[in-house]
């Protein structure tokens, strides 16, 4: 073939590439996601509420959505650092958070820079649980009901520490309402992450807490912790003789904690629709129900991504005037 006719020919066979190329279907052009590992960052250390709910997923997911996932624990400053990193990461859906009223509404409220905006910068995914709040107490503490510790508070103004996960976190909010509320003074003592907390509460380095149950219900199962009053819709199962805040006549006290899954804005709306979907399937599993009740948390509510972030966007109001009126500051 001569330099003259090889040019038409090789032409030819490019466009003939091009045409079939054309015809092909679009999964053939981009692998369907997700086709690699899918990091599920937990911006609390490990043992705590966030991340004791992350590890009960992450396997159930991974078979759901066909790929690893993979639980990375990033603490710091009650969860703004990491947070703020997943914000900022590729919005393709493989960088995704572990969200919480502490990460996802106590710390834009608290803190002055927290790096992240909860509604602006992230599109919210499905809850993952509901978590029980419950009022504990070091064993040492003479209180046996929250009668009795009501009294006794208000007998030693300022004695008695209370424990939170840090400054300006749901844990500090909770009692902080209770205070204001019931007229109490007590010292905040604050933690890096749940883990800790847990762990000086059992110490007796502080006398109580109004935190997420699921880390804290094995201990008050063996007896390290006594827990006075839950915040959930009726008693829980595995604590049968402890009453809610509504029993004892504080509705206000009797609401539950959420913990769900974000991605960085930007996320392709189908990627969203995919992770939503799996996150639904896993949450509606008999044996995920019962992981969740038997760690002292609830099933989630079955929200829409626009559901969920509009039931963000009202607490945050809410508990944004609490912030106003207290005065409180995080990290």
């Amino acid at each position: 073939m001569s330099p003259t006719n090889a040019v038409p020919t090789l032409r030819r066979r490019e466009i003939l590439g091009a045409g079939l190329t054309a015809l092909l279907p679009l999964g053939a052009h981009a692998q369907a996601y997700p086709s690699r590992p899918i990091t599920l960052v937990v911006p609390f250390p490990a043992g705590g509420s966030v991340d004791l709910i992350a590890r009960l997923y992450a396997e159930p997911l991974s078979k759901a959505l066909g790929t690893p996932v993979v639980i990375d624990n990033r603490g710091g400053a009650g969860g703004s650092i990491a947070s703020a990193q997943v914000a900022r990461a590729k919005p393709d859906g493989y960088t995704l958070v572990v969200s919480s009223q502490s990460s996802h509404l106590a710390n834009p409220l608290t803190q002055a820079n927290p790096g992240y905006d909860p509604i602006k910068d992230f599109l919210s995914i499905s809850q993952l649980s509901r978590s029980i709040n419950v009022l504990l107490v070091n064993p040492a503490v003479p209180a046996k009901t929250f009668k009795e510790f009501v009294a006794l508070v208000k007998a030693r103004p300022g004695e008695l520490n209370f424990c939170s996960a840090g400054p300006g976190s749901m844990g500090q909010l909770n009692v902080e309402l209770m205070k204001s509320l019931l007229q109490l003074n007590a010292t905040h003592v604050p933690y890096r992450g749940g883990g800790p907390l847990v762990t000086a509460l059992i110490a007796n380095e502080v006398q109580f807490g109004l935190d997420n149950l699921a880390p804290f219900l094995p201990h008050v199962q063996s007896g390290k912790l006594r827990a006075l009053a839950v915040a959930a819709p009726t008693r829980v199962a595995a604590l049968p003789d402890v009453p809610t805040f509504a029993e004892l006549g504080y509705p206000v006290l009797n609401t539950t904690s959420w913990i769900g899954l974000a991605a960085p804005a930007k996320t392709p709306p189908e990627v969203i629709a995919a992770l939503h979907k799996a996150v639904r399937s896993v949450a509606e599993q008999p044996v995920m129900v019962e992981g969740l009740l038997s760690r002292g948390s609830l099933p989630p509510e079955a929200q829409s991504p626009a559901q969920f972030t509009a039931m963000m966007a009202e607490r945050l109001v809410v508990y944004g005037e609490m912030v106003k009126r207290a005065g409180i500051r995080g990290e």
